[in-house]
């Protein structure tokens, strides 16, 4: 089983920057292919980045593409998703998830664990 934490969310203004980081335990973490959703008020939670075990492969939605960068150190447990250009519209809940296997998952169902989520408010 993994456990997640994330940090790092907080209130920036549209155009700037923060870095979300996920803390997972140890057990599982390098075998895990792990992800980033968002979910704002009264919306479903929505895909946004993945990452493969070993930080090679990517993948990312559109709306983010070129603005968000997931990345991991599986030296420290960990995976991060720095977030430049911020948009208002970028405001949410964000969730770090973790799966087995190898695929890029998409999807909510694609993935087992989940953190308990950081709040990200962008201010126009």
């Amino acid at each position: 089983q993994v456990q997640l934490v994330e940090s790092g969310g907080g209130l920036v203004q549209a155009g700037g920057s923060l870095k979300l980081s996920c803390a997972a335990s140890a057990r599982a973490f390098s075998s895990s292919v792990m992800g980033w959703f968002r979910q704002a008020p009264g919306k479903e939670r929505e895909f946004v980045a993945a990452i493969s075990r070993n930080g090679i492969s990517t993948y990312s939605t559109d709306y983010v593409k070129g603005r968000f960068t997931i990345s991991r150190d599986n030296a420290k447990n960990a995976v991060y998703l720095q977030m430049n250009s911020l948009k208002p519209e970028d405001t949410a809940v964000y969730f770090c998830a973790a799966r087995s296997g190898l695929r890029l998952g998409r999807v909510v169902n694609d993935y087992e664990y989940w953190g308990q989520g950081t709040q990200v408010t962008v201010s126009s």
